[in-house]
């Protein structure tokens, strides 16, 4: 079995999980957050559904600058309803399950690099980037769950059942 088919079905997995959360979303609550140094609900939400969307990136390109010389790539356009997020969720898992499909373990072997003002402050090969970003997805989509909870929202079952959901998978 080749790398990419694990990562392929972990994408399918993780997309249904995370599909679930996005969709439970209070609309107009963008700004709400527990604490002083929280992020944003809308800006956690917007996170949860474009990290598929890293996959793709990670495969095609060899790097990221987070803050690059020539300024940020353009200001990202707010996903404000619960069907903008689920939408970008499914674009990002088709980019991602496309990019996955057309790559190799060698490619996969290669490095990928992330950069802050063109220094490296973390470099590793692309498919332990990628099972990070696996890791950070359930982090994020933890997040979301408890900001559901704090807001009166019913939490889905995720990796099993939540006190609102009863679904094992």
């Amino acid at each position: 079995m080749e790398m990419k088919d694990l990562f392929l079905a972990q994408l399918e997995a993780e997309t249904r999980r995370t599909r679930r959360a996005l969709e439970r979303v209070p609309e107009g609550r963008e700004d709400w957050k527990p604490h002083e140094k929280s992020m944003p609900l809308g800006r956690l939400a917007m996170l949860v559904a474009q990290m598929p969307s890293w996959l793709a990136m990670i495969i095609h390109r060899d790097d990221l600058d987070l803050s690059p010389a020539t300024g940020s790539s353009g200001a990202q356009r707010p996903l404000r309803t619960v069907a903008e997020l689920v939408q970008a969720l499914d674009q990002g898992a088709a980019d991602a399950r496309q990019a996955l499909t057309s790559t190799s373990d060698e490619h996969l072997m290669k490095p990928w690099r992330l950069l802050v003002s063109g220094r490296v402050v973390s470099e590793d090969t692309r498919h332990v980037v990628i099972r990070d970003v696996f890791a950070h997805l359930a982090h994020h989509r933890g997040q979301l769950t408890v900001y559901l909870r704090l807001n009166n929202v019913p939490v889905p079952a995720i990796y099993g059942p939540s006190a609102d959901d009863a679904r094992f998978n």
